[in-house]
């Protein structure tokens, strides 16, 4: 999560929680909590009238690590408004344009301090937790299938290396099979298992009523390990992207809606005008990141045994119990890729060679 919370904050804020460590503390417990409080039972959406009553003291929490996310950004925005005052920063980024926009009198749309504390909430919700968990189910299915992490880790060595330099966006279209094990972790273990939509009119879908403003949940986890559209629905099969098994291979014209989006058989980042703005930035995080990971090191289980995959409840639906697990270099301390894998992580260091 160090990771993800890095890499939104040096796209809108360019910092890095990582160089603060309470910083960095604070917002992955405020992430972490709203995450975890989103997945739990609220009477009140059950039943309307007890929604006042707060029984379970859920909304109580929720508040409160609001306040918290108000106090952060207030320092934020605090330090961006004296660095524009000095003009002591070059490049602008996010927060700067922001509060730029902000302070314009003439904008037809105006934009508050909380509007841009409510939108990089958004941001931190929707892309710190979201990614990391992502990336724990890749590294745990590929954990639980030797042969399929064997054979991604052959695939890197043969087209980018192990020595020079680190797998880089420009790779990732050479590197199916990276690809095909991004595309099942998502098909097995969506970022977001369960979508919520408004209806804006009344409709039928398969012969239900379906009111104007209804709230509608699409169940995400369910679409993509339909037993219908995909054979051993929730076995981990990357090749079945690749038609290399006859009896796993997915039909050309699906695979390319796959790839535009367009096959509903597989919607891990929801579909439509109101699908995840981010769904490119974190496929690219995905591919570059676990890649990297498997191109330096060796990954074990202490005593070999097989993962739990147990899901839990919560807003992406993490591992019941995380990912333990420990790495072996496969190169020098001070390699080019070594240093550069730390620098891409914002590790201080990485493990030391076995």
């Amino acid at each position: 999560m160090t990771m993800t919370n890095n890499l939104i904050c040096r796209l809108t804020m360019s910092t890095r929680t990582s160089t603060n460590v309470n910083e960095s503390a604070e917002i992955r417990e405020i992430a972490k909590g709203i995450t975890l409080l989103s997945g739990q039972l609220s009477l009140g959406e059950v039943f309307g009238p007890l929604k006042k009553y707060d029984l379970l003291g859920a909304g109580r929490k929720v508040k409160a690590l609001l306040l918290r996310f108000d106090k952060f950004m207030d320092g934020i925005i605090k330090k961006h408004e004296e660095e524009r005052r000095a003009g002591s920063k070059d490049r602008k980024d996010m927060m700067d344009i922001l509060l730029e926009i902000a302070d314009d009198k003439s904008t037809e749309m105006k934009l508050t301090r909380n509007g841009i504390k409510g939108l990089f909430l958004d941001l931190f919700l929707g892309g710190t937790d979201t990614t990391s968990v992502a990336l724990q189910w890749a590294l745990a299915e590929l954990l639980n299938h030797p042969k399929a992490i064997k054979k991604l880790q052959q695939e890197i060595d043969r087209i980018v290396g192990v020595k020079n330099r680190l797998v880089e966006d420009s790779d990732i279209q050479n590197l199916p099979y990276l690809q095909a094990v991004v595309k099942e972790t998502l098909r097995l273990h969506p970022s977001l298992p369960l979508v919520f939509r408004k209806c804006r009119e009344d409709c039928v879908i398969n012969g239900y009523k379906i009111l104007k403003d209804s709230r509608v949940v699409v169940n995400l986890y369910a679409v993509n390990r339909d037993s219908n559209a995909w054979t051993d629905a929730d076995e981990f099969v990357p090749e079945r992207y690749l038609n290399l098994n006859e009896n796993l291979a997915i039909e050309p014209d699906e695979l390319e809606a796959i790839k535009e989006g367009q096959n509903f058989c597989y919607v891990p980042f929801g579909g439509g005008r109101r699908g995840c703005p981010g769904a490119g930035l974190a496929a690219a995080v995905l591919h570059r990141t676990l890649g990297a990971m498997i191109q330096c090191f060796d990954w074990k289980i202490k005593g070999g045994e097989t993962l739990n995959m147990e899901e839990g409840a919560g807003f992406s639906a993490a591992m019941v119990y995380p990912l333990v697990c420990y790495p072996v270099m496969r190169l020098k301390k001070d390699s080019p890729v070594h240093k550069a894998f730390c620098i891409r992580t914002g590790a201080e260091e990485g493990p030391q060679p076995e």
